[in-house]
């Protein structure tokens, strides 16, 4: 899961992920950050609460805590979809289910809203070709509200069986050279 970036003075930088999930998040945000910045835009992440006018009662890390409360929060599982088990992910249903019956939202309308707040701030993330596609905005809402719309915590262990596509591909590489500093890299 590592891929490598090459700056403009032809520094070549490593970048290795836990898993496939993960890699494909950071190229795809990479990549956005390169495209705005070659257009001469300049970048900058937007706030998703000013973005969906989010009232400032809702505190969405919090939220993200108690949605992960061993006992009382959304209980991740292992889903089959397309011939690729998810470990430790939940449906977008469940998501809305449990923001009704935790009395976060009034109806599951306002769910979609806050869930895609929690898409988008980088607490949920998008699993299977599904809840990606929405994420991407090839959906009316980033977040779907479905049962075959995988999604999981960022920092729950999960990963994908099976997963095999072209894209997925990565180029074998030889790396030489010494670690100048060594680290992990964390995406909020």
């Amino acid at each position: 899961f590592v891929f490598k970036l090459t700056a403009a003075k032809q520094q070549d930088h490593f970048f290795q992920a836990a898993y496939l999930e993960e890699r494909d998040a950071w190229v795809r945000d990479i990549k956005k950050a390169i495209h705005c910045v070659e257009g001469g835009q300049r970048f900058a992440r937007k706030s998703t609460r000013k973005s969906i006018r989010l009232p400032e009662t809702i505190n969405l890390s919090a939220l993200y805590l108690s949605m992960k409360d061993p006992e009382k929060g959304i209980k991740e599982l292992k889903l089959e979809k397309d011939k690729k088990v998810f470990n430790h992910c939940f449906t977008g249903t469940s998501v809305i289910d449990w923001l009704v019956s935790s009395k976060s939202i009034r109806n599951r309308k306002e769910g979609l809203m806050l869930a895609s707040s929690l898409l988008s701030e980088g607490y949920l993330q998008p699993a299977g070709d599904t809840s990606k596609a929405a994420a991407e905005g090839l959906s009316d809402t980033p977040f779907l509200d479905l049962s075959d719309a995988y999604y999981y915590f960022p920092d729950s262990g999960f990963f994908c069986e099976g997963n095999s596509s072209d894209d997925d591909v990565v180029l074998k590489e030889e790396f030489r050279g010494i670690i100048v500093k060594q680290g992990c890299l964390l995406k909020q």
